[in-house]
């Protein structure tokens, strides 16, 4: 099965070879080709050119894409999308006054989250994360990472990412597990830390990783919930375990979290709202992707990621949803592209390299995703008819996508 997309007004993050991520000034680098064609053959990308090159549309699929853009779909590196209900009496609580650390001090928060998790059924629970995961996949999205963290119990964590390895065979979106039973500490633990990081190391990681329902390890590294310590002792049993950490770290507050992970192998760290220059020196030379979510900064009113230090001093960034109930009841990465550019002042080719090839990076994906590069799985973005790939961050509240193709079908 072929697909033939001719009179592309440009195609957009091509490249010729597999790269894993862009740093610093490369991120201002989007290479593109104006007036081209893509050839998509099964499920992935055969060949691309400019239209004087084109081969003939014979017996393939055709689309015509005048006027249109395509680019590589979302890569969206951090979410919480398999959860229970919502938290809306918490924006009302917000909008009267009450702060995130206020909301979670007297019983909201994730462990509202994770009550509600613990009292629903693993089907209805699969069945919420299927709308979920249908309408960003038809936002745009073809690569996701989903984390527990709700279950916060061994039953609870299990029934989450045994969703999430559902969620994966059922439909045809890249999904990579992250374990965050790490995520808060329950109520029965609250003076007994080491007795959970107990649980989490002995009896919850044997048999996550028994049944193979995890990628990677997470911890919700921040004062109030888990400290340097703890985080370090989480990330320890992992690598272990076979689960690279990929951590929440300074989104409140700074307190040398971002060296444990660099320390520790993370593939990311996450949040990072606060950033101190230490936390810099710590991210330079590393193999650490540093991981903004303007979504949450927007939701909750707090600091945005100073993109623009972490680029001059030649870092990598990513950027993703962390779809949540709470803090980011989103998943619209088109959003998050936006907000980056609008909020964040990175330009729209650092943005869109940060939700496409950075993104890949930070799930292990580079090889087949983030690109529009020979041999890549074909997950593409077309646009409707718009002057300039700028119309995605300036049309912000607009939905300028005209098709989604996952895997090379159409959605």
């Amino acid at each position: 099965m072929a697909l033939l997309i001719t009179n592309i007004k440009e195609l957009i993050q091509i490249r010729e070879s597999t790269i894993q991520k862009v740093s610093g000034k490369e991120m201002a680098e989007l290479p593109t080709c104006k007036n081209a064609w893509l050839l998509i053959e099964d499920d992935v990308i055969k060949d691309f050119g400019t239209m004087d090159s084109c081969p003939p549309i014979g017996s393939n699929e055709h689309i015509d894409a005048t006027g249109k853009m395509v680019l590589p779909a979302w890569c969206d590196s951090h979410t919480h999308l398999v959860y229970a209900g919502n938290r809306v009496q918490e924006f009302e609580d917000r909008i009267n006054g009450l702060s995130y650390e206020e909301i979670a001090a007297r019983g909201g928060g994730i462990l509202n989250s994770a009550k509600k998790l613990n009292e629903t059924s693993e089907d209805d629970l699969y069945n919420q994360s299927c709308l979920r995961l249908e309408e960003v996949m038809q936002l745009g999205t073809g690569a996701i990472e989903i984390k527990s963290g709700y279950g916060l119990s061994v039953a609870g964590e299990l029934k989450m990412l045994r969703v999430i390895k559902r969620l994966k065979q059922a439909y045809p979106i890249a999904i990579k597990a992250t374990f965050l039973g790490a995520h808060a500490f329950p109520a029965e633990y609250k003076q007994n830390h080491s007795g959970y990081i107990d649980l989490i190391i002995n009896e919850m990681l044997p048999q996550i990783a028994e049944e193979k329902l995890a990628d990677y390890i997470d911890a919700f590294c921040e004062t109030n919930y888990f400290s340097v310590a703890e985080t370090e002792r989480i990330m320890e049993a992992g690598n272990k375990a076979g689960l690279q950490p990929k951590i929440h770290v300074n989104q409140f507050t700074a307190i040398d979290g971002i060296a444990a992970c660099v320390k520790h192998n993370a593939l990311t760290v996450d949040h990072l709202e606060i950033v101190e220059d230490r936390d810099i020196e710590a991210l330079k030379n590393s193999n650490t992707m540093p991981v903004a979510l303007p979504g949450c900064s927007f939701f909750i009113s707090i600091p945005y990621t100073p993109a623009r230090h972490l680029l001059q001093a030649g870092l990598p960034l990513a950027l993703a949803t962390d779809f949540n109930p709470g803090t980011t009841p989103s998943g619209n990465m088109n959003l998050v592209v936006a907000m980056a550019c609008i909020k964040m002042k990175m330009t729209a080719e650092e943005a869109i390299n940060a939700a496409t090839l950075n993104g890949a990076y930070a799930m292990g994906l580079s090889h087949t995703h983030g690109s529009i590069t020979v041999g890549k799985k074909a997950n593409v973005i077309i646009t409707k008819s718009i002057p300039s790939y700028y119309q995605l961050p300036y049309a912000f509240g607009s939905n300028i996508i005209d098709t989604v193709i996952l895997n090379g079908k159409t959605l």
